[in-house]
């Protein structure tokens, strides 16, 4: 694992203490390598002297609850090694199940870990369901939640639980954890995943399998000259592709978020707000498109005009 020396220090010196707490929150933006950190801190947690430990995915002391697949349909293609779609949520029943699970021993040793991918994803009654756990935990048994967006979690859940940020990885650092994960990448590619990644690794390599390196050139235009005759907008439908699934439109909405970001040292202060309208736009239609059937070509017409109107151009002005 590459950073979050900081993180590693929390723990394995709670480890090291007479009395470990019980809940752990893991909680940075997505793609920081929390869950990571958390399926290698539990596995840490679970070692016994002596005691020969199967991997992570098979271990029966570290217990492991996230979005299920979709439907059979994807449970077959999940079952055949195919990519599939998920869940948008955990239920209530996923944490009811845990829970009859935690009535029980650990198998190997003296300790339990419970992973939670992520909080964020639990239903509200499912969060309610859990808070019990939380507060009269199994003895043994430790809670790692992975949170993406810590305000988001209720407040009784947070205040039983230690809080570990997790914060954006250096340029160098996203550079080497690019390098190891996908090191075919042309070099366009290599480069514009850095550029949107904003300091996460999972970022970067997701954006970098969609193969959207010409789309974020065309962002990057769009944002500093603008699109007076519409030739930039019109060519992002085909850098987008005809039928993009639902992960490639938010690796691309994403994209176009981080131009903003990036972009906002270079301009004034008149241009900073545009940014900032744009970037507000972008992240509503972030939470508009998993929802809603959007046209690609609309959609892609849509976010070339946010990035335009912040352009330093008569365009953007207006």
């Amino acid at each position: 694992m590459i950073g979050h020396e900081d993180a590693w220090r929390a723990w394995r010196s709670a480890m090291a203490g007479e009395r470990m707490h019980h809940g752990w929150l893991l909680a940075g933006r997505e793609g920081l390598g929390k869950a990571s950190f958390a399926r290698a801190a539990a596995a840490e947690l679970v070692a016994e002297p002596g005691v020969s430990q199967p991997p992570v995915d098979a271990h029966p002391d570290i217990l492991t609850l996230s979005p299920l697949p979709a439907n059979d349909d994807e449970v077959k293609k999940r079952d055949e090694g195919k990519p599939y779609q998920l869940k948008r949520s955990i239920s209530v029943d996923q944490v009811r199940g845990l829970q009859r699970r935690l009535t029980t021993r650990p198998t190997l040793g003296a300790r339990r870990a419970v992973i939670i991918d992520s909080a964020d994803l639990l239903e509200k009654s499912a969060v309610n369901a859990l808070l019990k756990s939380l507060e009269e935990p199994p003895q043994g048994t430790f809670f790692l939640l992975v949170v993406h967006a810590l305000g988001r979690l209720l407040p009784t859940v947070r205040s039983r639980c230690l809080i570990v940020r997790f914060h954006p990885l250096s340029d160098a650092d996203v550079a080497r954890a690019l390098d190891a994960a996908a090191p075919e990448l042309d070099a366009e590619t290599r480069r514009a995943a850095l550029a949107v990644s904003g300091g996460s690794p999972g970022a970067a390599l997701a954006f970098a399998e969609q193969d959207l390196g010409r789309a974020q050139a065309i962002f990057e235009m769009l944002i500093e000259r603008g699109d007076r005759d519409l030739a930039l907008r019109g060519a992002l439908s085909g850098a987008i592709g005809a039928r993009p699934d639902r992960e490639r439109i938010g690796a691309a909405i994403e994209a176009a978020r981080m131009t903003v970001v990036r972009a906002l040292d270079r301009v004034d202060d008149a241009g900073k707000l545009r940014l900032a309208e744009a970037h507000m736009r972008l992240v509503r239609l972030a939470g508009d498109a998993p929802i809603y059937n959007f046209d690609p070509a609309m959609l892609m017409m849509e976010i070339g005009s946010l990035l335009a109107s912040a352009a330093p151009t008569r365009e953007g002005v207006r």
